[in-house]
């Protein structure tokens, strides 16, 4: 990566919204925490740079999100890999909270907190996520193709309609049993609108009335980012309006190399 002068990074750009989740694992096998943690500044001052700002806000989840209670079928994410993570990782969490600023919520996630505060401009998300990339709608920056993403609403409503019909492996979340990306497109292919009442009546044929529209909630709940302040406040019963912390990467006292 080439070296990058931080004050040519403008200031005037928009915010970058970073769900900085996944830095910690792309950075955990490193042999040393100096060399993880320059990987992480490298990563995000590069990223800063794409995105043409100096202004930013970082999100880290650091707790079980209200999922977990949701979840009633099976855990939520019941299929992820137990074990402890390397201390590195906790000390690169600790770094970015104290260094980048970064902030959780309990009961959220990530990928929650970018999505509550994006806005039509001014703003731009910053993540892997494919959640987070296409259920959002707006120009994000996929920090680890390196690529910006556009999405329309009608995109981000279809995409999670489709997750709802389809659950997300990833995430251990169970849909319609043998409802997969292909069928779920078809689904939903020649649609604009009423998304949910093809999705619904999928489950209803699939698991009769009263267990196809209780697994159709659940299921939905369960993939469904949150996106205004309104739905955190139902969701979790706290007020997260005019909360955004920006800061400038200018003030800070990180290195690059």
């Amino acid at each position: 990566m080439e070296e990058l002068d931080i004050l040519q990074i403008p200031d005037d750009g928009p915010v970058a919204l970073i769900d900085a989740d996944s830095l910690l694992y792309y950075e955990m096998g490193k042999p040393t925490l100096e060399e993880a943690i320059q990987g992480i500044n490298n990563r995000l001052l590069h990223m800063l740079a794409m995105c043409g700002t100096s202004k930013y806000a970082g999100f880290l989840t650091l707790s079980k999100c209200f999922r977990y209670q949701v979840a009633e079928t099976k855990a939520y994410k019941h299929n992820r890999k137990g074990g402890s993570k390397p201390i590195i990782f906790y000390a690169l969490r600790e770094y970015l909270q104290q260094e980048w600023k970064m902030e959780a919520v309990r009961g959220l996630e990530a990928d929650d907190l970018v999505a509550v505060h994006a806005k039509p401009s001014g703003t731009i998300i910053c993540s892997p996520d494919k959640d987070v990339l296409y259920q959002v709608a707006g120009k994000h920056f996929n920090f680890r193709t390196n690529e910006f993403i556009k999405t329309s609403k009608l995109e981000a409503n279809k995409f999670l309609w489709k997750q709802t019909l389809m659950g997300d492996a990833t995430d251990g979340i169970e849909g319609i049993p043998k409802v997969g990306p292909k069928t779920a497109d078809n689904l939903l292919k020649k649609v604009t609108k009423g998304f949910e009442k093809i999705v619904i009546e999928k489950y209803v044929e699939k698991f009769g009335y009263y267990e196809g529209v209780c697994k159709f909630a659940e299921t939905f709940k369960l993939v469904h980012i949150l996106k205004t302040y309104e739905q955190v406040e139902n969701a979790i019963g706290l007020d997260l309006s005019g909360s955004l912390q920006v800061h400038d990467i200018k003030h800070l006292n990180i290195s690059y190399g």
